[in-house]
């Protein structure tokens, strides 16, 4: 069914963004090789989730977001937004999403309010439909509605990206690391409108380096390395790829001999708590209790460490999805639990 048939709507489907085989090749320049930023990425992200978009610094996630809004021109593969085909509905793709881009590119000489006034005259949004004044207090900024862009703090301007991302009423917005090097208390707010919009139907894809905030934040993670999609799964699913577990003893006294259990490393800290590393698949956490009963050592304290979306990213990113790291024993893990025995 094409896009005409159905009366220039797009076609309706259970996928916010629907990706084959997207490549991004840039010309080198004098003498140097060309580069390939994307390489065949097959990625589907379903309408209403919080998409979480992860990688390392150049793994192609900025190239990726300047295709969906239309900044960069693809160079093999396909686009839907919104039922849109990017190549045959250029338009309505781009008024389906909305970026909140990472650089703070704001005039300094515009109002936030005649800055969003603008921005959805660009987008063609009639006077009648416009909603500045209530995404200006969605987003904490009433009292600065006349103030210049140029008196207005970081994470003002901050603020004033993601209106202008909403002016258009888009069904799609796209964060790019919006809360790197703002304060708490505007990550606080950003995620409070993030959810609310969420709430409201808008589907939401966010890139950020906190894991801790796509752990929490995301339905849905997908991971690309090198231009390429290594991992696509939700949130829980890829936490429980994660079979590794990690237990830390505090003992009741010196240890003398190790735990020897089969499928259970064992090693003493310099701080005189006794780490033991297992599998859940194959070792309970039962079976680990009772090698360090069977070796006389007594228990003050005991806690469990589990993996944590920053074990599977390193995991996944490094090349050893099957040989999961148990995270840095001398960091706490945000996945900690402590056991009453």
């Amino acid at each position: 069914m094409s896009d005409e048939q159905t009366g220039g709507k797009g076609l309706m489907t259970d996928a916010a963004i629907r990706i084959s085989g997207l490549r991004k090749t840039y010309r080198g320049g004098k003498g140097q090789p060309e580069k390939q930023a994307l390489k065949g990425i097959d990625l589907t992200i379903p309408r209403g989730s919080v998409f979480g978009l992860l990688g390392p610094n150049g793994a192609g996630k900025s190239t990726l977001i300047n295709i969906l809004a239309g900044l960069v021109v693809k160079s093999a593969g396909s686009v839907t937004i919104w039922g849109f085909d990017q190549d045959r509905n250029p338009r309505q793709s781009r008024a389906a999403i909305g970026v909140m881009p990472q650089e703070l590119n704001l005039d300094p000489f515009f109002t936030p309010r005649g800055a969003l006034e603008v921005q959805a005259g660009l987008y063609g949004v009639p006077k009648a439909e416009r909603r500045s004044d209530e995404i200006l207090e969605l987003v904490g900024l009433s009292d600065k509605a006349e103030a210049y862009a140029r008196t207005l703090s970081g994470g003002m301007r901050r603020r004033l990206l993601l209106a202008k991302a909403l002016v258009h009423h888009p069904k799609i917005l796209v964060l790019d690391e919006p809360t790197a090097g703002v304060d708490i208390e505007l990550r606080q707010m950003l995620w409070t409108n993030v959810r609310k919009l969420n709430e409201q139907g808008m589907t939401i894809i966010l890139t950020t380096h906190y894991l801790e905030e796509a752990q929490e934040m995301c339905d849905e993670i997908a991971i690309i390395n090198h231009g390429e999609k290594i991992a696509q799964d939700s949130t829980a699913n890829l936490l429980s790829r994660m079979d590794s577990r990690t237990m830390v003893i505090v003992p009741d006294g010196p240890v003398v001999d190790l735990p020897a259990s089969d499928g259970v490393d064992a090693a003493l800290r310099d701080d005189g708590n006794l780490v033991l590393q297992y599998r859940s698949a194959q070792t309970s956490a039962e079976q680990v209790l009772e090698s360090v009963r069977t070796a006389n050592i007594r228990i003050r304290d005991v806690r469990t460490e589990e993996a944590d979306l920053e074990d599977v990213f390193l995991a996944l990113t490094s090349g050893r999805a099957d040989d999961v790291p148990p995270g840095d024993q001398d960091q706490p893990h945000r996945g900690m639990h402590r056991v009453k025995l």
